[in-house]
């Protein structure tokens, strides 16, 4: 990614940008030369597992780090040097930080106060930031006195009152279980943009990543693999990597066997693979055919086309309501994972373990990978 000069306001579309960060620590860079341009109003995720860097990249634009070397520019203000209670941005927690001898109200107008705000903004700003996260009735509760969602949303508030030309987001629902978490996803993301505050999330749920974000970076090993939209991340990952670490995966090891500009023909143990595009290669090469279970389809008759189709048997299965997951074994020992929805109560034929199957799928539905 091309890094653009900054100006002296900054533009929308390049609002805050990372200019080849670099944070070593003696000897390990755990940031390794990143640059991206993150565009004003844009919900922005950093995904990857613990310790590819992207707490620390967080911390660095926080303030709370600095870099070895490179720049980060908000709005066309270069934040070096500056301390993290003289930058224009506010970070939210996993934690959330709230001060328990302390009302709802009281946690919210905190740094208002602390910036001399005078008293009747900061009553107007605690009331408008209630009403944003719902919370009106709830404003002279202690935190103690509210559910995981409704702390979350007080930190929230307390976040936005100062508005922040940027907010930080470190594993912002990790502190939820899991069903209350899949509901305050989307009620964070409908605050956040009705603030129309630029965000920046760290986190290392993929599904979190995938629901919030407008656009996704997966970090390993403290560099960028791939930036892109959550859909062009989940249906063309570039690598190996973000392939398997993004959602579920069958990964085919194969070879090249036809190289055309319009299609490729890549044998590997089990089956042809037709892939209806070309791709970047060479005859004969050694490439990776990613394939996702939904993708697939499950018969007991062998389909019609030669390509693109493996016979094999069921050793798993796992229903889970809205659809069942069966592990298929393939000739040469690999389990094939396949994800078929359940769109009938009942199938004439209910596939069960043990049944010998045909697995098949479009010319459109894997990713070569050569990497």
């Amino acid at each position: 990614m091309t890094n653009a000069p900054a100006s002296a306001s900054g533009s929308d579309s390049s609002y805050l940008q990372i200019q080849n960060i670099v944070k070593d620590f003696g000897g390990y860079k755990a940031v390794n030369n990143v640059s991206l341009d993150i565009a004003k109003g844009e919900i922005f995720a950093l995904l990857g597992s613990s310790g590819c860097g992207k707490t620390t990249l967080l911390r660095m634009l926080a303030g709370f780090e600095t870099p070895t070397s490179g720049r980060i520019i908000l709005n066309g203000q270069d934040l070096s040097g500056l301390p993290p209670y003289d930058r224009p941005l506010n970070m939210m927690f996993q934690s959330y930080a709230l001060f328990p001898h302390l009302s709802v109200w009281e946690n919210i107008a905190f740094g208002l106060k602390r910036d001399g705000l005078p008293k009747d903004q900061v009553g107007e700003r605690v009331d408008a930031m209630l009403k944003l996260v719902q919370l009106g009735k709830f404003a002279q509760r202690k935190p103690h006195q509210l559910s995981g969602g409704q702390q979350q949303r007080v930190a929230l508030a307390r976040s936005l009152a100062k508005q922040p030309q940027l907010l930080l987001l470190d594993e912002p629902l990790g502190a939820l279980d899991k069903k209350l978490r899949e509901q305050t996803q989307i009620e964070l993301v409908n605050i956040i943009e009705q603030v129309g505050v630029t965000c920046v999330m760290v986190t290392h749920d993929q599904e979190e990543a995938m629901t919030m974000a407008s656009r996704v970076a997966v970090m390993s090993e403290g560099r960028f693999l791939q930036v892109g939209s959550p859909s062009d991340v989940y249906e063309t990952p570039q690598t190996r990597f973000v392939a398997d670490f993004i959602g579920n995966v069958n990964l085919m090891e194969g070879t090249v066997e036809v190289d055309e500009a319009d299609h490729v023909v890549i044998g590997s143990p089990d089956c042809k693979h037709y892939v209806g595009h070309g791709i970047t290669g060479t005859l004969g090469m050694p490439v990776t055919v990613a394939l996702r279970p939904e993708k697939i389809h499950v018969s007991r008759n062998k389909p019609a086309d030669d390509f693109n189709t493996a016979q094999g048997t069921i050793e798993e299965m796992s229903y889970f309501g809205s659809f069942t997951v069966y592990r298929i074994k393939l000739p040469s020992g690999q389990m094939l994972k396949v994800s078929m929805a359940n769109t009938v109560r009942q199938r004439d034929d209910e596939l069960t373990w043990g049944d010998s199957v045909w697995a098949h799928w479009s010319r459109s539905a894997h990713v070569v990978l050569t990497q």
